[in-house]
């Protein structure tokens, strides 16, 4: 994966499948601690000590449509090879965590990518799943509700193409400004 946007969707993806009603993401990017960190809460089926064990393997997968599972195992990577981490809390009927952290200033810090089309993607995908996204940056901050959004619309799905090309644009603007 070549930004971290592709891993959040990839996550995202999971706690979708997993079932989850709301979906939390959180980037945090602090530059005077030199630190990115990446967390994504979900209220999904969660996993069993069991399966948590085994879910940074990439020869480990709950998907019956094929036999690895290479989202959280290239996140790891990710995190470790800038000088960061990832970690993984689960608990079975209570959803999943992940926390990811990555060293700012390193040289092979992937790029955060395209947030805007990742949550355009996951609204699109996540028919029943309400999403949080919380963008902090040295002190400023965006957040986007899709629960919030539907409300002042007055709407019960936001799968109109004019309205996701438009809210698109509207989130890359809003996280340029934080930027």
């Amino acid at each position: 994966m070549n930004d971290i946007s592709l891993h959040i969707l990839d996550v995202s993806e999971n706690s979708i499948q997993a079932g989850a009603k709301n979906l939390e993401i959180f980037i945090v990017e602090d530059t005077k601690k030199d630190i990115l960190t990446l967390e994504i809460f979900d209220d999904g089926k969660g996993m069993d000590e069991e399966i948590l064990k085994k879910v940074e393997s990439p020869f480990e997968t709950s998907r019956t449509t094929r036999k690895v599972g290479l989202g959280i195992p290239f996140l790891k990577e990710a995190a470790e090879s800038c000088g960061g981490t990832m970690v993984i809390s689960s608990a079975k009927g209570k959803g999943t965590k992940v926390k990811a952290t990555f060293k700012y200033s390193h040289i092979d810090r992937k790029p955060l990518g395209d947030i805007a089309e990742t949550l355009v993607a996951l609204i699109l995908r996540a028919e029943k799943t309400e999403i949080l996204y919380l963008h902090k940056k040295n002190g400023k901050e965006f957040i986007f509700r899709t629960r919030e959004l539907k409300r002042q619309l007055g709407v019960q799905n936001l799968k109109k193409v004019n309205l996701l090309n438009s809210l698109k644009e509207i989130i890359k603007h809003k996280i340029s400004e934080i930027q």
